[in-house]
Parts: structure tokens; C-alpha cells; sequence
């Protein structure tokens, strides 16, 4: 196994304080491929007083210096790409293609995505035309806590790291423990592309050691977290005595909406495939599928097709096939809903409990379709993360966005009509931070969160960056 056992704090690969370790397992062969150091509070102290040291300069630093040090960080990270691909395909299971066109090119993409939006951020302006002596003035936070997941590991980090940058603070990284080396190259090519020291950091370990430090951190001035709403809790009561910012991207329980002038052989096929994406490792998969009632027993049976025809299979093979889940714990997770969903009552038309066929070894999950399922249920209500759909049908409008929005999340939701105005209408009244119409992708700096118990603040482009701000007020200027 090769060692990553070090961090990076203040512009160097260190040594932790402590020596335990833990184990990263490829989830593909259930074999273990390195190991990390499990980083403690005196990790989290040397990391956040460099942080806070740097800060002092590079909180003021003209913005084109920043946007030339994310032009590097944008360009090493292109031209190491495919190594990024294959880090995430090893941690997390995603099939190498889908690796390299989407999970690692996510990174890259956002970082453009703040260079665009840093073009013309307006970092000092007048109030209003009426009140010119009054000047509003945005200044970074300071140094921020950032706190990844396993699912999408760079689509987050660039996400929090760019947007810290761009705003001007510093900061101390905390990537999931599932899948933390795609975060250690990432700090290689911050090194390479000449970050000053101090201004990134990163310590591997846990939530409740690392995490909690940060959290509980007096000179943390900001927390941002993508993971399950347990963390989020456990983050905002954790950051509750120092006052800090907590900006949250929690989990989702998406409705797709398909109404029957939707072109159903199509958008029911494009629907199931996202729903089965990532192997449904998505907080904005499209989970739910909501369906008029006359084409409801139709769009059952193109989903159960749908789901037959996805391939399974490893990751290391080029190709469209899905990879395992991303870890035993999640597996097990996958499994006890797919049976709850069959317990409730719900009709499984494809998937199922097991692995797929051929294969008895890494976390593979079947593509699973559940119909005549009660927005009531387990697998209606609670965020599975892996392949699994639930069709609900439904008779007008009303009944629709009643269905979408009785949900404790509200983070991405889909729309299927031939009707724009339609499509529109319940784009207004859908309880989300998006909606998706009729399969429309989502450009760069769009800005990314939901509602509810899916998470406060918004990620990417001009909305990021200003959530790593303060605003201030100057009179008499």
C-alpha cells in the first residue's frame, strides 16, 4: 500500500500528532489500497494557526492575484486530470470514464466557474445611486473550516476551496475519511501551482474529532460542511458557542415531476438514468418520480427496462456501466431500505436485495425500481443514496406539488412537460433551491443548495463567494 500518512499545514507534508491510522478500501474489491493518518486536535491547532497567520496578508490581497493563483491551480489540474480520475475511481468506486468526464472534471470546471464570476464581482460599491457616500465593502470572513464528502469529492472541494479563495480567506480542509485521497493530490496541485503557505491546509480524520475541533475552533470564523444532515447538526451546535457562520449542503430527496405531454419514452428513460448516476451516490438525484396517472403504468414499465438495462460492473473498465457503492457501511445502508421499501408493501418491478448477477464480491447494488410506493414510506422519505427509484402517480397539478414538497428536504427538484408555461407554474411552487426543467443541465456558477433540512447558503459562481464574505458599511465616504 502506498502512504499517505501525512498532512499538509503551512506549505509542507507533516507529520501528524498522533499514530492511528485508518484503512481506505477500494470498494470495488473490498481490499485495502493505503492508509491515512487520523489527525487530532493539535492537528486542527497547527493548521488553523497558520491559517490565521496568513490571513493577515492574504485577506488583502488584490483580487487579480487571487483570480492568477486560481488560473494555475485551474491549469495544473487540467493537465493532471486523468491522475485525479483514477485517485477517485480507487476511493469511491466511480467507473473510470465517468471518473474522468465528470466526478474529476468537476473540479476544473468550478474553478472556471469562480474565474468567471470573479470578472466582474463588485467588491466595493455605492449603496444606492440616491446615497453614493454610502459605501458597501466586501471583506473575506477569515479562515473557514471545510468539511467534504465521499460522493463527489472534488465537485466539493473545488466548490469550498475555490470560493475561499476567490474571497480571499484561509482555510483548513477536512475530506471525508471514505475517500481522502483525491483531496491529498488535490493539495499537491495547490502546491504546484505556488499556493502561499498557510492559506491551504488539510487534516484527514473523522467528524467527531476533526470535525468537532474545527467546529468548536474560536479562530474558525466560518464552517462550511457537505454531508448528511446528522453532521450538519452536529456541526451547528458544535459551532453554536463561538458564533461562527455555518453554511450547510445536506441531502435531498429529489421529485421528478413527469407530466404525459412529456415525451414519457424519453424523459421517464432519462429520469431512471439519473436516478442510477454515480449509482445513486447524488444528494440532487432525481429519486422520487412523481407521474400522471394516465401514462403512470407505461413510464412503470420503461423504468423497469430502464433499470434492467443498466450495466454493473467494475471500475477500472472503460465504459457507461455503474460502479459499487462506496463503502460497506453504505451498502449495508442500501440493502436494509431496498428490504424496508419491499416490508411496506411498495411493488418491486426490478432490483432488489443482493448484488447483481455474477458478482459476490465489492459493494454492487442492483438498480432497483419500487412502484405503487406511498409518499409515507421509508424509501419515499429518507434519502437512500444508491439506485434505487420510487414511482408515485399522481391526477392534477395540485396533487403533484403536494407530493414534491411534503418531504423534509427541498434540494433539487425536476420538471417533465411539454407545456413551458406549465413547467414554469410548478417550478414557482416547488419547495427547492432548483428545479430542473425537461433535462436542462446547470452552468457553471449556477448557484447550487436547497431548502429545508438540504442545507443553508449556495455553492458555486458569485453566490459562493459570497457566502466566504462579510459586508461592510462604510458612512461618509
Amino acid at each position: 500500500m502506498s502512504n499517505h500518512r501525512k498532512f499538509y499545514i503551512d506549505g509542507q507534508w507533516v507529520d501528524p500528532s498522533t499514530t492511528e491510522t485508518l484503512t481506505v478500501v477500494n470498494p470495488a474489491t473490498e481490499e485495502p489500497f493505503t492508509e491515512i493518518s487520523m489527525g487530532g486536535k493539535a492537528d486542527v491547532d497547527k493548521a488553523v494557526a497558520a491559517a490565521k497567520r496568513t490571513f493577515e496578508a492574504w485577506g488583502r490581497t488584490d483580487p487579480a492575484e487571487r483570480i492568477a493563483f486560481i488560473e494555475k491551480l485551474a491549469a495544473v489540474y487540467e493537465r493532471r486530470n486523468d491522475e485525479m480520475a483514477q485517485a477517485i475511481s480507487a476511493e469511491m468506486g466511480a467507473p473510470i470514464s465517468m471518473a474522468k468526464d465528470d466526478q474529476a472534471i468537476a473540479g476544473s470546471f468550478h474553478l472556471r466557474g469562480f474565474l468567471k464570476a470573479l470578472e466582474n464581482f463588485p467588491w466595493e460599491h455605492p449603496l444606492r445611486a440616491d446615497a453614493q457616500s454610502e459605501r458597501i465593502v466586501h471583506e473575506p470572513v477569515g479562515v473557514v473550516g471545510l468539511i467534504t464528502p465521499w460522493n463527489w469529492p472534488m465537485n466539493q472541494v473545488a466548490l469550498k476551496v475555490g470560493a475561499a479563495l476567490a474571497a480571499g480567506c484561509t482555510m483548513v480542509l477536512k475530506p471525508s475519511e471514505v475517500a481522502p485521497v483525491s483531496s491529498m493530490l488535490f493539495a499537491e496541485f495547490m502546491d504546484e501551482a505556488g499556493c502561499p503557505a498557510g492559506v491551504f491546509n488539510l487534516v484527514n480524520g473523522d467528524g467527531p474529532t476533526v470535525g468537532e475541533a474545527m467546529s468548536t475552533h474560536a479562530d474558525i470564523d466560518a464552517m462550511s460542511l457537505t454531508g448528511s444532515a446528522r453532521a450538519g447538526i452536529a456541526v451547528t451546535k458544535s459551532s453554536a458557542d463561538t458564533i461562527k457562520r455555518v453554511l450547510l449542503e445536506l441531502g435531498g430527496k429529489g421529485a421528478n415531476i413527469v407530466f404525459a405531454d412529456s415525451e414519457p419514452e424519453r424523459s421517464v428513460k432519462r429520469g431512471a438514468r439519473s436516478c442510477f448516476y454515480n449509482t445513486g451516490q447524488s444528494c440532487n438525484a432525481p429519486t422520487r418520480m412523481l407521474v400522471e396517472r394516465g401514462i403512470y403504468d407505461r413510464a412503470v414499465e420503461i423504468a423497469a427496462a430502464t433499470a434492467e438495462a443498466t450495466l454493473v460492473g467494475d471500475p477500472t473498465r472503460e465504459g457507461p456501466h455503474i460502479g459499487p457503492l462506496a463503502s460497506a457501511a453504505q451498502f449495508e445502508k442500501v440493502q436494509e431500505l431496498i428490504q424496508a421499501g419491499i416490508d411496506e408493501g411498495a411493488r418491486l418491478v426490478a432490483g432488489g436485495p443482493g448484488r447483481p448477477e455474477g458478482l459476490n464480491r465489492g459493494y454492487y447494488a442492483r438498480p432497483t425500481v419500487f412502484a405503487e410506493v406511498d409518499n409515507a414510506m421509508r424509501i419515499a422519505r429518507e434519502e437512500i443514496f444508491g439506485p434505487v427509484l420510487s414511482m408515485i402517480p399522481f391526477e392534477t397539478e395540485e396533487e403533484a406539488i403536494r407530493i414534491a414538497n411534503d418531504t423534509p428536504y427541498g434540494l433539487t427538484a425536476y420538471v417533465q412537460s411539454g407545456d413551458q408555461d406549465r413547467a414554469r407554474r410548478m417550478a414557482r411552487r416547488l419547495r427547492s433551491g432548483m428545479v430542473q426543467m425537461n433535462g436542462a443541465s446547470r452552468p457553471a456558477g449556477s448557484p447550487f443548495g436547497g431548502y429545508k433540512q438540504s442545507g443553508i447558503g449556495r455553492e458555486g459562481g458569485y453566490w459562493g463567494i459570497l457566502d466566504f464574505l462579510e459586508v461592510k458599511a462604510v458612512s461618509g465616504w
